[in-house]
């Protein structure tokens, strides 16, 4: 009690108070497993009651039986589905954010105390965090790994028409497919050294908007790198009329970049 009240004392959000409080109770639980705490003891820290949240939680929350069926939705047959079942299983069980997971590599997965987990997820404002992986969604991911013949890189990976895996799911394009219907989007374009300040990138541009116009799209979307920084592409791009519409930290917090969007008029 006297934790929860010095945690109140400092203001901290309810949400925030639970979740540590929620450690603490696992914490006197595995101790008095292993006999390092009475059970009595144990039992009393467990009583301890979370902080009330108040008001109304926002957006669509699934069932349990809304979440089995959207996990069941995609057909496992083929490597689409196998993709979209882990993928769905992550997403719903380990409370993964979108970018988070398009941007998992074999590697984040690690076996600690017999038990997986994801290890040092960069999540939003820079926290760091381990996510367990309960068994069966391991199994998913297993399945699907298996199936694709991947065994380093990314996780998810684009799968085509003719079930082949092509390359790696890119969490910037996520990030505009999360929001945009339709867009043309802009991965890289490389000008040689030996090229440069000769208005190349900028005929290749002007071609590109275009072609995107011609072909009935309305906007051309991109990203720079912030961190670290491109300060050269950042300023052509505004030059070319692309406005910034947000920001994103990846792959696990060792690139920052800026999404740039120009309209089609």
């Amino acid at each position: 009690m006297r934790y929860r009240s010095y945690l109140e004392s400092r203001q901290l959000a309810p949400g925030t108070v639970n979740l540590r409080l929620g450690a603490v109770r696992r914490l006197a639980y595995e101790a008095a497993d292993c006999g390092l705490l009475s059970s009595d003891l144990a039992a009393g820290i467990r009583r301890v009651k979370g902080v009330k949240k108040l008001g109304v939680r926002l957006g669509n929350w699934l069932t349990v039986e809304q979440a089995h069926s959207l996990w069941q939705a995609p057909d496992n047959q083929g490597l689409k589905g196998k993709r979209d079942r882990a993928l769905l299983a992550l997403l719903l069980a380990c409370g993964l954010r979108r970018h988070e997971a398009v941007g998992l590599r074999i590697d984040d997965l690690q076996q600690r105390e017999e038990h997986w987990a994801i290890v040092d997820l960069v999540g939003k404002a820079g926290h760091v965090r381990k996510v367990p992986i309960p068994d069966c969604v391991k199994g998913q991911l297993d399945e699907w790994l298996r199936a694709a013949g991947i065994a380093r890189g990314r996780i998810f990976r684009r799968v085509t028409r003719m079930g082949r895996i092509w390359g790696d799911v890119s969490p910037n394009f996520m990030w505009f497919k999360a929001s945009r219907e339709s867009f043309v989007y802009i991965d890289r374009i490389v000008v040689s050294i030996s090229a440069r300040d000769k208005g190349i990138a900028r005929v290749l541009y002007e071609d590109l908007l275009a072609a995107a116009k011609r072909a009935g799209h309305s906007r051309v979307v991109c990203e720079v790198n912030i961190k670290p920084p491109n300060p050269v592409s950042e300023a052509f791009h505004v030059g070319m009329g692309f406005e910034e519409v947000g920001q994103a930290t990846i792959h696990n917090g060792t690139k920052t970049v800026r999404y740039f969007e120009k309209t089609l008029r």
